[in-house]
């Protein structure tokens, strides 16, 4: 009997550690508290359009230079006019003033015409815009943390960064804090990187790709150098590519620039679905690709009613297994005085 109750003890006892750990590691972790870092707080029900890409100034045209003229030769004198001529000219007698009894055109009211009303103005991308995902293990909602993609911009200029954290289960993979982040350009042809960088939970391990679009070369991790071919985007120009150009062919071939290497891709609709995010049910486009082994496929659906915003992705033969992030949240600054 003492024995039966040790072991009951014991297992009493694990049993409260397994829970223990799970609590743990299910717990929530502060995401961090830099201002920069900070995620925005007023929340968006809809995409707004993207903003066009920024004019360039035309230079200035030379003026011509002046050039100085003769002064023209004085007038001649008019001729005198003729007797005749001047009684021709001369007005003829008024007519007698009507009568009282006469009746006296009114002069018609003036009609007021309404100036046609100016339209509303279109809503555009706000200055900085946070895209708020949920992540999960496998296809049926086991949360695993959450990620958050930064959007600014100002004149033709553009960086895209995350600003998130390892939550729950997820950081007992993922250990410290990894940032990613773009900078680029704002073009007719949608975003131009200049900079792609990666940097692995401290500033110390941080590398980056520089793309040269004039001479046609990206430079990679260790000073390494690669042909630079359009169309090519790093992973966060990838994600917001169909937003500023919605995809038109159903095929559509690309480059993907990592810090360390360039992967060819070939990314095909495959139909529409309609799908359920936080704010409800949206039609979406199918886009699936498969690697070039074919051990791995990765799905994106993106939504034309929101401006070919990303709202889910997948990704299956990880190893970790299926991984899927699906849109939570659009966020932008809050209005001024709040």
């Amino acid at each position: 009997m003492s024995t039966w109750r040790a072991r009951r003890v014991l297992w009493l006892a694990l049993a409260l550690s397994i829970l223990v750990h799970v609590a743990w590691s299910l717990w929530p972790a502060d995401l961090p508290q830099t201002p920069e870092d900070k995620v925005l707080t007023a929340t968006l029900t809809e995409m707004p359009a993207p903003p066009p890409p920024a004019a360039q100034p035309a230079p200035p045209k030379p003026r011509p230079k002046p050039r100085r003229h003769a002064a023209p030769p004085p007038p001649a004198p008019a001729p005198a006019p003729a007797p005749e001529a001047m009684a021709a000219n001369e007005p003829p007698a008024q007519e007698a003033a009507p009568s009282a009894e006469a009746p006296v055109a009114e002069a018609p009211a003036p009609v007021a015409i309404e100036a046609p009303l100016a339209p509303p103005p279109a809503k555009v991308l706000p200055p900085r815009l946070d895209l708020a995902y949920k992540v999960y293990l496998g296809t049926q909602g086991f949360l695993i943390g959450e990620a958050t993609y930064r959007f600014e911009h100002k004149g033709n200029q553009y960086r895209i960064s995350t600003v998130a954290e390892a939550r729950g289960l997820a950081a007992l993979f993922v250990r410290g804090r990894g940032k990613v982040e773009s900078r680029g350009l704002i073009t007719a042809q949608g975003l131009q990187p200049l900079e792609f960088a990666v940097e692995r939970g401290s500033s110390d391990r941080r590398e980056s790709a520089q793309f040269d679009w004039e001479s046609g070369v990206v430079t990679l991790f260790d000073d390494k150098t690669a042909p630079l071919e359009p169309p090519s985007y790093d992973p966060m120009t990838l994600m917001w590519q169909a937003y500023f150009t919605p995809p038109e062919a159903a095929v559509q071939t690309l480059n993907l620039v990592t810090t360390r290497r360039i992967f060819n891709y070939t990314i095909e609709r495959e139909g529409t679905e309609r799908i359920t995010w936080a704010q409800g049910e949206v039609d979406t486009e199918r886009w699936h690709r498969r690697s070039e082994d074919g051990k791995v496929d990765a799905y994106f659906w993106v939504s034309p009613e929101m401006h070919y915003a990303l709202v889910k992705m997948r990704v299956t033969a990880t190893s970790r297994g299926t991984v899927e992030a699906v849109l939570d949240a659009i966020k932008v600054d809050p209005p001024a005085g709040e």
